[in-house]
């Protein structure tokens, strides 16, 4: 089987053309745990087939580390991207519409002798009602949206704010005294991620503010645990910074694998997403 590993400002997954590689849908989820093993396997934080779809120009169909399928991941889709015109499957660099579960995106690419080095993403409209995040509606579903909200996480009390793109996020505030870099995300994450609260899990974004322009931000991703980077959960970061006040419309997250730009246009409610697309390397392995 033929794959390509790429990475988004650190986040790496492992890219297999679906039209070229004949892979049961029954052995995908095994699949993607053995390939995104460390040290057994290739190395990724999931696996991620590029299809056919007769409603976009391309499908991303993602897969976890831990072999549970995922809605939408922001820097998978812009490698996706990469992936596709990079090996000329695609001539368009305006308006690439990509779809995951369902929902298309589209994507403009910035290319330098004739391989794509960044993409912008419209990642759509976030979602603020508890019951489409989801989270549960028994606690939460009388609440329009879920801003600062306290929730129980073994020996403390954190305040959340809940956004979802495509898939669940809860994103907490650190306070201002205390480091991000020293947070023991290891302790925490985990509880967040299986909280009764969030009926299909959910991803969370710890963040330290800056400045209304900058945030840097931790993530422990839904079914693989903290990672360099998270697409998706640095646009939740900034939906959840501008909600509550902290900074401007537009700013760039800081994350362990680089710089994510996003911005939230409030008055056509999308949310834009501009980072690094790039390829580790290519290869065989056997199934």
């Amino acid at each position: 089987m033929r794959f390509t590993k790429m990475q988004g400002a650190g986040n790496d997954y492992v890219y297999i053309n679906g039209e070229a590689e004949n892979i049961p849908d029954e052995d995908k989820a095994e699949l993607a745990r053995r390939v995104s093993d460390r040290h057994f396997g290739i190395g990724s934080d999931g696996l991620i087939f590029i299809n056919p779809d007769p409603n976009a120009d391309f499908e991303m169909e993602m897969y976890n580390a831990d072999g549970s399928r995922s809605e939408m991941c922001g820097n998978g889709i812009r490698c996706v991207a990469k992936y596709v015109y990079d090996h000329k499957m695609t001539d368009k660099t305006k308006g690439l519409a990509i779809s995951s579960f369902g929902r298309v995106r589209f994507l403009d690419l910035q290319t330098s002798g004739g391989l794509v080095t960044r993409v912008r993403v419209n990642m759509g409209a976030p979602e603020l009602i508890p019951a489409s995040i989801p989270v549960s509606t028994q606690k939460f579903g009388s609440m329009d949206k879920i801003v600062n909200v306290p929730i129980p996480v073994k020996d403390r009390n954190f305040y959340m704010t809940c956004v979802s793109m495509g898939n669940p996020h809860a994103v907490v505030f650190l306070g201002e005294n205390e480091s991000l870099e020293n947070f023991d995300i290891e302790k925490y994450g985990p509880d967040f991620e299986n909280h009764p609260y969030f009926p299909q899990r959910t991803n969370t974004e710890f963040v330290h503010v800056d400045s209304k322009k900058s945030v840097h931000m931790r993530v422990w991703e839904r079914g693989t645990g903290e990672t360099l980077a998270c697409g998706t959960g640095c646009c939740a970061t900034a939906v959840a910074c501008i909600l509550n006040g902290l900074t401007d419309d537009e700013i760039t997250v800081n994350v362990l694998g680089g710089k994510i730009i996003c911005s939230w246009d409030r008055e056509e409610n999308t949310v834009y997403m501009t980072g690094p697309a790039e390829t580790v390397f290519e290869g065989e392995i056997k199934f």
